[in-house]
């Protein structure tokens, strides 16, 4: 057993003074992508961002034309958001800073296997070992989850073909 303690600094993001609260359970859209929808009313790619990997999550989608929801919650899950998204979209990434197995990302898999949705679902996050001591954004680089590393795994998977084929594969 390990016990980390975070260190370092937030985003930088100002803290609302007026504390709003946060409807429970409830991710919101931080970023729709500009893409045209196609025949199908369908975008491309949606990141689903789970705690502190939001940030690098928008600037990869920046680059890659993506939607990003800010999840929020792990549980409950957004079930409203996670399938709205399934639906106007061709293939969904979730991206967090814990491990991949049993992780948010596999709450959102079994999300869509249980609403009977087959849909290209490609998980980031931590690999399945210890992860060493360090500056936290060297460590996420490292682990391909700053920024440009979740840009380039959505790039090596979907390249220059089909989306659907591509995640699969």
């Amino acid at each position: 057993m390990a016990v980390r303690y975070p260190r370092g600094a937030g985003a930088g993001v100002a803290i609302d003074p007026a504390l709003t609260e946060w409807p429970w359970g409830k991710g919101v859209i931080r970023r729709e992508s500009a893409l045209a929808l196609d025949g199908r009313g369908r975008k491309r790619v949606a990141i689903l961002a789970f705690g502190t990997l939001l940030h690098p999550a928008l600037a990869a989608a920046e680059a890659l034309d993506a939607t990003v929801a800010d999840m929020h919650f792990v549980k409950p899950l957004d079930r409203e958001l996670v399938l709205d998204l399934a639906r106007r979209h061709d293939a969904i990434v979730t991206v967090e800073e814990g491990c991949v197995m049993g992780s948010a990302g596999s709450a959102v898999g079994e999300c869509l296997a249980e609403a009977g949705v087959s849909l290209p679902l490609m998980h980031l996050g931590l690999p399945d070992q210890f992860i060493e001591h360090g500056h936290p954004a060297k460590l996420l680089a490292m682990c391909g989850l700053d920024a440009a590393g979740i840009e380039a795994s959505i790039h090596q998977r979907v390249g220059n073909r089909p989306l659907l084929s591509a995640i699969n594969s």
